[in-house]
């Protein structure tokens, strides 16, 4: 008996148009796989796949496999990370009329790295436009988002309106990456966290600034970390990831520079998520010009202030960062920002108030005499997540609370009982549990002749490569 013929339904389209998609998503990677080059239509293909997921978890793993062992060159980079770009929403800022441009900062994370938390309200006080989204910590380093989240009420998911509205209006918002933003970048990045490809420098740049570029931004500074907490395993990894950074973002057609800056101990002097809220409140009221954090988060808001327009030359840009401090506006734009997206209005003044504090501190006093030649900043990161201010799995709740401060320098002499650090715990147990690991994060030696590093290891732009 002969079957009636139905007209093709959209179902039958999409599966179709799936089933096709698997078939030249397998020849792209075999193209990969051999060591050819992938045009920006390839890879649009691939991405988009990945977006829609037409493209399944083990294609995804074979061409981030294919990448990691055959690379990119520079072409290819470029058209990836401005595929994953486009894989979702990309922002626009021109119907806003915004009277100065549009500029990031972001960072490869380290210990005690609360920049950003300073940095953005700086450069929005001096002119500028910061849609900051941030990402949460994992492993031995902090998360932006982490830290705003010890705020009572502050938002990290508003709404669009809300987030262009604080854009243009105060100048700053810092949140969280939304579903619409470089869609495919979340699922890619879970399949390479599991396939051993994360060490990909083609890969790692374009999960960085695909998310970044597709903020709408004219302007990004990075900041590569340098050292014992660093994301990169080696000096030599840290600048190689650094030039391709300026070179990828460049060629995607944002301007981009990068600064190495150093991670071979904490940035502040204190690591954990409140306690770090309380240091951020802290310089942009005005204290601690002295310290490490200062002198970096001000060297990237020239670089920032240069690369933008926004300053004539260094110069300029530092006259313009300190008045914006030194007035209080920097602060202002950081409360203002906090109130908009939830947060108490009066945090500046009442931080003691609302901020969450440990209900446990405890000093670990050196053992010995000397003076400290060395810190494994890293160790002290893990401490900071064993105590539970951290995550060792994406989905493990923070404890806001816990964490370390009073954390002593590098060159500093000790005596003995002198604190090294102090911890803030949940409970006592808590905190002697981790002594040892960050006993042994700290190297003395009985003499004073070891160079401190640099803060900034060198700073790269496109006409440097």
């Amino acid at each position: 008996m002969k079957r009636s013929s139905r007209p093709p339904t959209a179902t039958d389209s999409f599966v179709r148009s799936q089933a096709e998609n698997a078939m030249l998503t397998q020849e792209i990677i075999r193209r990969k796989r051999d060591g050819q080059t992938l045009n920006r239509r390839m890879l649009d293909l691939v991405v988009r796949g990945i977006a829609d997921g037409s493209v399944g978890d083990a294609q995804i793993g074979a061409f981030a496999m294919a990448v990691y062992l055959n690379g990119m060159n520079r072409d290819e980079a470029v058209a990836l990370t401005e595929s994953i770009r486009d894989s979702g929403q990309v922002m626009r800022w021109t119907d806003l009329d915004l009277p100065g441009p549009v500029l990031d900062k972001h960072s490869t994370g380290g210990v005690g790295d609360l920049v950003s938390l300073v940095l953005g309200p700086w450069i929005a006080a001096c002119g500028g436009h910061v849609p900051m989204v941030s990402g949460r910590g994992l492993g031995h380093t902090g998360g932006t988002l982490d830290k705003l989240e010890s705020i009572p009420g502050y938002d990290v998911t508003p709404t669009d309106d809300i987030f262009r509205r604080l854009v243009k209006e105060v100048g700053v918002a810092i949140i969280g990456q939304t579903g619409s933003l470089a869609p495919a970048d979340k699922r890619l990045y879970g399949v390479r966290d599991v396939t051993a490809t994360v060490e990909s420098i083609p890969l790692i740049v374009a999960s960085i600034l695909g998310k970044k570029l597709a903020c709408g931004l004219e302007t990004l500074v990075m900041d590569v970390k340098v050292g014992s907490g660093a994301f990169m395993p080696t000096p030599e990894a840290s600048r190689e990831l650094a030039e391709a950074i300026v070179a990828i973002g460049c060629g995607a057609g944002t301007t981009t520079s990068v600064l190495l800056t150093d991670m071979n101990q904490p940035l502040a002097d204190c690591a954990g998520n409140s306690l770090e809220i309380l240091e951020a409140l802290r310089l942009l009221g005005g204290d601690g010009k002295r310290s490490r954090l200062y002198q970096v988060t001000r060297q990237l808001g020239q670089e920032m202030l240069l690369q933008s327009g926004l300053a004539s030359d260094a110069q300029d840009a530092g006259t313009r960062l300190d008045r914006a401090l030194d007035s209080g506006e920097a602060l202002e734009r950081f409360s203002q920002m906090v109130h908009g997206l939830g947060g108490p209005s009066d945090l500046a003044e009442r931080a003691g108030h609302h901020l969450p504090t440990a209900s446990v501190t405890l000093d670990l006093d050196a053992d010995r005499a000397g003076f400290i030649s060395a810190i494994d900043t890293r160790a002290l990161g893990l401490g900071v997540v064993e105590l539970g201010g951290g995550r060792r799995n994406a989905g493990d709740a923070i404890d806001h609370r816990v964490g370390l401060s009073h954390i002593a320098a590098l060159g500093q002499r000790i005596e003995p009982g002198q604190p090294l650090l102090r911890i803030h715990a949940a409970e006592r147990a808590d905190a002697e549990a981790v002594t040892q690991r960050l006993r042994h994060a700290f190297i003395l030696s009985e003499t004073d002749d070891a160079t401190p590093p640099p803060l900034i290891h060198a700073t790269l732009r496109q006409e440097d490569l």
